[in-house]
């Protein structure tokens, strides 16, 4: 969850390009890119929530209702479906949220996890309690940004184990040559797995599949070319390791919500330039 404090500027991520100011909150899902052109200043305060801990506060809020968590599991995934909302909180709202924000800003910094662990969640469920209402949820999934469309639906839970080392080898070599022509082979023969283990590891790892994981990483690398090159975009999706213009702007466009052209647009005609 993303709050802003002061200034405005340009939000891209799936649901389009959107202005942000003052009074708004952005609540991103994980793994899902989303870039920020201010038009003068913009300063934020970002809390960042494991999928895990989000899944437990469904359980209890609701536990009423539930057998067990892995129903909290099913029930977050069927109402909580947008990957990326902005919540339109108003200033007056937004406001109270400032002396939580800084406490918690200032708590986390401290390092004393455990000594401070009460205080931080009474500081987390205040700042909650005034941005639920604003969160949009939906009994089925009716939009094409929702996240059916994306594999996983369902929240990773580790139970609370360390990531898998096959895992992180995947990752690490998808982050060292995202320009490769990766097949789901190759990563099997990496990770030593056949290659339905290597989509199950990966996702519990990663909420993502291994192909959607190297989607992120192509576009985030498209995105900086765009902004400090002026490359052709066929050369830079060429770069990237999307040999075919068109089917790099539509992968472009539905992780950024802005085709590549317009998004260099927009960089190019702001002085400042920041990303979240």
């Amino acid at each position: 969850m993303i709050v802003v404090r002061s200034g405005s500027a340009i939000l891209l991520s799936e649901f389009g390009q959107k202005p942000v100011k003052p009074g708004d909150a952005i609540l991103l899902g994980a793994n899902v890119l989303c870039g920020a052109e201010p038009e003068d200043h913009f300063t934020v305060t970002t809390i960042c929530a494991d999928t895990d801990y989000v899944v437990d506060q469904v359980f209890w809020q609701y536990v009423g209702l539930f057998q067990d968590r892995l129903d909290a599991q099913d029930f977050a995934a069927t109402i909580y479906t947008e990957p990326a909302q902005i919540l339109r909180l108003g200033e007056d709202r937004a406001g109270v949220l400032m002396p939580w924000l800084d406490e918690l800003a200032t708590l986390s910094v401290a390092g004393r996890q455990v000594e401070n662990f009460y205080r931080m969640q009474a500081l987390w469920f205040s700042i909650a309690h005034v941005i639920a209402p604003f969160v949009k949820t939906s009994p089925i999934r009716t939009s094409p940004t929702q996240r059916a469309r994306a594999w996983p639906t369902l929240p990773r839970h580790r139970r609370f184990a360390p990531l898998r080392s096959e895992a992180r080898t995947a990752a690490e070599l998808l982050h060292a040559d995202p320009a490769r022509h990766w097949s789901m082979t190759e990563l099997a023969r990496e990770m030593h797995l056949s290659k339905s283990q290597v989509g199950r590891v990966f996702v519990e790892a990663y909420g993502k599949s291994p192909i959607a994981y190297l989607t992120m990483l192509r576009t985030e690398r498209m995105a900086t070319l765009l902004r400090t090159t002026d490359a052709p975009i066929a050369v830079i999706a060429r770069e990237v390791g999307w040999n075919a213009a068109d089917f790099a702007a539509r992968q472009f466009h539905r992780s950024i919500g802005v085709t590549p052209r317009r998004y260099r647009a927009i960089s190019q005609s702001k002085t400042g330039r920041q990303s979240i």
